[in-house]
Order: C-alpha cells, then sequence, then structure tokens
C-alpha cells in the first residue's frame, strides 16, 4: 500500500526510550480525525492514517510530513475487521509497537427513523459502532501483551443525550460508551496498563454535514455552538497523554447536555423535539439529490480533498474559553450547572404558561 514518508523535525511525546510516538488514527482523510494527525504530528510523531479515501489520506500524510510527522497511509474500511487487523500489521511493521490509537471513523444518515432503509441503519451502525470496535480489539491484540497503550474513542455529547433526525449515530455513539465501559473495568480487573479513554465532543465543523446522507428538506448542520476540529484535537492529544481518566467532556456545552440529562430527561425530550428539527437544518433547501459517502468514499472524484474543516468556518470557533475542560472538569461544572439550572427554570415556566 502507498506510504507518505515525511523528514521528522521534532521530538515527540514518546512510549519507547527516546523514539517518538506512534499512532494510528482511523477516520483520518477528513473532519476531527485529520486534524488530530496534525496535531500529533506536530509533536514528531509517527501518525498512522487509516480511511477509504485515498485521496484525503494522501492529503493528510502530506500535511502529517508539513508539520514534523512521519506519515503512513493505510486505506480500509474499519467496518471490515480483516482490513483493520491488516492495517494495523502494517502500521507495526512499518513503524514498530503502537502507541495510541485513536478510533475517529463514523457514518451517518440524517433523516427521521422511518425514513432510514435497513440496511443504511446497517451500514452507519457497522461503521460508527464495529469499525470503534474492531480498532479496539486491533489495538488490544497489540497492547496487552507489552502491558502498554492507550485507546482513544472520539465521542460525541449524543452518546450521553440522543437527538431527533440522527438515531443510527446517537445509537452507536451510545453503543461505543457501553461497550468502552465494559473493556475499560476488564482491564482494570487485570490490572493492566493498557488505558482506554473517551472524549465526548460537541457540535464540531467537519464536512460530515456536506458529505452525509440526509433526506432533510434543508441542508444539515451541527447545532450551535460549533467549534473547528482543531478544539477537538487538542482534546484528543491531551485524552492519548492521560488516559487513565475514563472520560473527557469538551467545551461548556456538552458538559451541560451531559447534566440536562441526568437531572431533567424529560424536560430536555420536550425541548428537543420542539427545538432540535431546526437547529439541525439551514435556511437553505435541500431539494436536489447529491452524492453521499455512506457506501463510498467521495473524496478523489475530480481530485478533490474534503479536508478538516466544513462549511461553516465563519460561524465555528477556533477556540474556546472552556478548551480547558478536558484538564479542569470539576472548575468547570459549576459555571454550565448555574448557567444550566437557570435555563431549565425559564424553560419550565415557558412550557407551563403555554
Amino acid at each position: 500500500m502507498a506510504r507518505r514518508q515525511g523528514r521528522q523535525r521534532h521530538q515527540g511525546h514518546h512510549g519507547r526510550g527516546s523514539a517518538p510516538q506512534t499512532v494510528v488514527i482511523t477516520g483520518a482523510s477528513a473532519g476531527v480525525g485529520r486534524a488530530t494527525a496534525r496535531a500529533f504530528a506536530a509533536r514528531g510523531a509517527r501518525v498512522a492514517l487509516i480511511a477509504r479515501g485515498r485521496a484525503g489520506l494522501e492529503a493528510a500524510a502530506r500535511e502529517v510530513a508539513e508539520a514534523g510527522g512521519t506519515p503512513l497511509v493505510v486505506p480500509a474500511d474499519v467496518s471490515d475487521h480483516t482490513q483493520v487487523d491488516a492495517a494495523a500489521d502494517e502500521v507495526e511493521a512499518a513503524f514498530g509497537p503502537v502507541d495510541v490509537w485513536v478510533n475517529a471513523a463514523f457514518a451517518t444518515v440524517f433523516a427521521p427513523f422511518e425514513e432510514i432503509r435497513p440496511e443504511e441503519f446497517r451500514r452507519v451502525t457497522e461503521v460508527t459502532y464495529l469499525g470503534y470496535v474492531h480498532g479496539t480489539r486491533a489495538a488490544l491484540a497489540r497492547m496487552l501483551p507489552r502491558d502498554s497503550g492507550a485507546i482513544v474513542q472520539v465521542g460525541s455529547a449524543l452518546a450521553e443525550r440522543a437527538i431527533p433526525l440522527q438515531s443510527p449515530y446517537c445509537g452507536a455513539k451510545h453503543a461505543i460508551q457501553g461497550f468502552t465501559s465494559a473493556v475499560r473495568t476488564e482491564l482494570l480487573h487485570r490490572g493492566s496498563r493498557v488505558h482506554i479513554t473517551v472524549v465526548q465532543l460537541p457540535a464540531v465543523n467537519t464536512p460530515q454535514f456536506s458529505w452525509g446522507l440526509s433526506r432533510l428538506p434543508r441542508r444539515p448542520q451541527p447545532v450551535p455552538p460549533i467549534y473547528q476540529p482543531e478544539v477537538a484535537a487538542r482534546a484528543i492529544v491531551h485524552a492519548a497523554d492521560h488516559p487513565g481518566r475514563r472520560e473527557y467532556c469538551v467545551g461548556a456545552a456538552t458538559l451541560a447536555t451531559v447534566l440536562a440529562n441526568r437531572v431533567v430527561p424529560g424536560l430536555l425530550d420536550r425541548y428537543l423535539a420542539r427545538t432540535a428539527y431546526d437547529s439541525q437544518q439551514t435556511s437553505e433547501a435541500d431539494t436536489t439529490p447529491r452524492r453521499h459517502n455512506l457506501w463510498h468514499p467521495l473524496d478523489g472524484e475530480d481530485g478533490r480533498d474534503f479536508g478538516a474543516h466544513g462549511r461553516f468556518d465563519d460561524r465555528s470557533h477556533p477556540r474556546s474559553p472552556e478548551a480547558w475542560t478536558a484538564r479542569r472538569p470539576r472548575v468547570l461544572w459549576a459555571g454550565p450547572a448555574a448557567a444550566l439550572a437557570a435555563t431549565l427554570l425559564y424553560r419550565r415556566k415557558a412550557v407551563r404558561r403555554r
């Protein structure tokens, strides 16, 4: 398979003596995975890039090399466990033992549940949930014998609080949460020094809203506040460096969502039923059928590379005042909790007035 080697300029964090880290990232051709590859590369890491789309992978490899890392392109479909395992073999043959494995690949469908075909729901589940299972299995098969390594699951606030119009994605993210918790307890039982952690993300400006399958009347969009993928990437790198904690929540909105779902889930159900249809769609009509990436990658068509960012740069935050939530979550609970309490009290009164 194709490889792109870049000259290493910086010494990154490492897991074996003075050697640079070896990092595997699934979904590395675009979005959060692409930004995360650049973030690890800036520390001099050797970064293995796994995804289906070769054009995006090749572009990501160039960015890794330019950032100071050493890239390895490994095309694979994460829904196929044999391809994931073969990719892991190729990475270790080229770079040696894997220090960090980041699962970030996913697929989605924007539509009411009854408009999603069974085969489409299955496909999202196989990529978004089983892709993480296959990646975790491949990582553990190589990390457990060495008793060393970190696995980072890229999650979402939607793993804690589902919303309408994304039932396959929400279901998969909830499944990842349960699966990861089970594996974590098994690692604790055996006293392993291999760690697994989850980074729950807010809305992020990625190409999924341009290339995801949608049957909505208007173009899909992330629910504000929206963050650039680099915000997510910094949190993922931090989690890889400190994988002993079970979960990281990025952004005050994510913390508030988690808290609301645990405190007043019924009220949140009614609120989302009223607001989440409109908040997930722009004002632009989406009546013309467009190509999507559920079954086949779109990058490479006409030489196109989607990159890390989506269409919402003008509305997305390149950093956030609460970006340090990943390091100081307890400090930030007070702010979102107070704001949430006030908001929910206001909304409860509004509902009663109606």
